[in-house]
């Protein structure tokens, strides 16, 4: 996978030139318009005619040129304009379901341009590849976390980054897990944003919304290796804590 992607620009035309955003919209669409026609170029490389079915790397392909937050954008554009055809009956409404976990602002002629033309069996198939592909990299997702996102304190809490937040060269497991450590944020109803946290996976200490965590982590899903580094940070926490101290500095 590349080290990053470009900006995939999440509003319609007429909002970019309300934000004075216009050279952003036009520069990430026709990467969306690439990236639609890579889709069917790769499916037409792939396809085995014998059986209908698709070679197991087509939309690895296309993943590694464009990125994922790339690929499923248009490919959720190209569910949202079949959905207004008449052959939307033949997408299961699984995967119509999925489609909709991303959001494509309504954008005139310019959805047109970068929807998938391809057989709907194969824009499917597509979409399963690239669904199949993600899940293998093993990122921590809403169904891991414990409780309700917006009534719990993350103060000392195991806390997972969303992969929105993080640029994709660094969507990792490691890299989600974070132990919150305080910050107005914390709190639920606090007005505050700003959570102070440690990575487990490195030891960087940064400051976060609460928006950009997904929520708290259930304790059944805390690998090994996160469960021992935050064994010796709550330890290492404790013993700041217990050491005494005269005018703000610790006494050896």
């Amino acid at each position: 996978m590349a080290s990053d992607f470009p900006y995939v620009y999440p509003y319609s035309h007429g909002e970019a030139l309300r934000r004075g955003e216009g050279e952003h919209h036009d520069s990430s669409f026709r990467l969306n318009v690439q990236c639609a026609r890579d889709i069917e170029d790769a499916i037409r490389a792939h396809f085995h005619e014998a059986d209908g079915s698709l070679g197991e790397q087509c939309a690895q392909s296309v993943l590694e040129k464009f990125g994922f937050k790339r690929v499923t954008f248009v490919l959720a554009n190209s569910l949202e304009e079949l959905r207004r055809s008449a052959c939307k009956h033949l997408i299961c409404d699984e995967t119509y379901q999925w489609g909709r976990g991303t959001s494509v602002p309504p954008d005139g002629v310019y959805n047109r341009y970068y929807a998938v033309d391809t057989a709907v069996p194969l824009l499917e198939a597509f979409i399963v590849q690239t669904r199949e592909a993600y899940q293998a990299l093993g990122l921590f997702r809403a169904e891991h976390c414990v409780g309700g996102r917006d009534t719990q304190d993350y103060t000392g809490k195991v806390l997972v980054l969303s992969p929105d937040t993080l640029r994709e060269c660094c969507w990792d497991s490691r890299n989600q897990l974070w132990l919150g450590e305080g910050g107005f944020g914390c709190g639920p109803h606090s007005a505050g944003r700003a959570v102070y946290a440690t990575c487990l996976g490195d030891g960087e200490q940064t400051r976060w919304n609460r928006s950009d965590f997904i929520g708290v982590l259930d304790e059944r899903y805390l690998p090994d290796w996160a469960r021992e580094k935050l064994e010796a940070l709550r330890g290492s926490k404790q013993a700041q804590d217990s050491s005494p101290a005269m005018g703000g500095i610790s006494m050896e």
